[in-house]
């Protein structure tokens, strides 16, 4: 049974970091690219990042380019999404995804991940 578990979240002030993370057991293994979704209150669910089993590519949403880095632990079950410079509009439930078997899927669409987090709450104050 594949579990994902998010941690990191918090509240924060505009123009501070923040660094996410999940850890993820019971994949497997090669072709389980990786990802973080965000929902705002009121906001359909949105795509932020994805990493590929490698490592070694890395999509960002037009929001996250420039400010967040995905990236993947020593070990390749666990992944992390370094926020920088937050904004007020980067409050939401941060939710970490993983592929679990093939899809033609692209890397943004959330029905190609078929494993998710439970979120962690991640709020910028003005």
């Amino acid at each position: 049974q594949v579990q994902l578990i998010e941690s990191g979240g918090g509240l924060v002030r505009a123009g501070d970091s923040l660094r996410l993370s999940c850890a993820a057991s019971g994949l497997p293994g090669s072709g389980s690219a990786m990802a973080w979704f965000r929902r705002a209150p009121g906001k359909e669910r949105e795509f932020v990042a994805s990493i590929s089993w490698s490592g070694d590519i890395a999509h960002y949403s037009e929001s996250a380019e420039g400010r967040f880095t995905i990236s993947r632990g020593i070990s390749r079950y666990t992944v992390h999404l370094q926020m920088n410079n937050l904004t007020p509009e980067d409050s939401a439930v941060y939710y970490c995804a993983a592929k679990t078997g093939p899809t033609i899927a692209v890397y943004n669409d959330p029905r190609g991940y078929g494993a998710w987090g439970q979120g962690t709450q991640v709020t910028v104050s003005s």
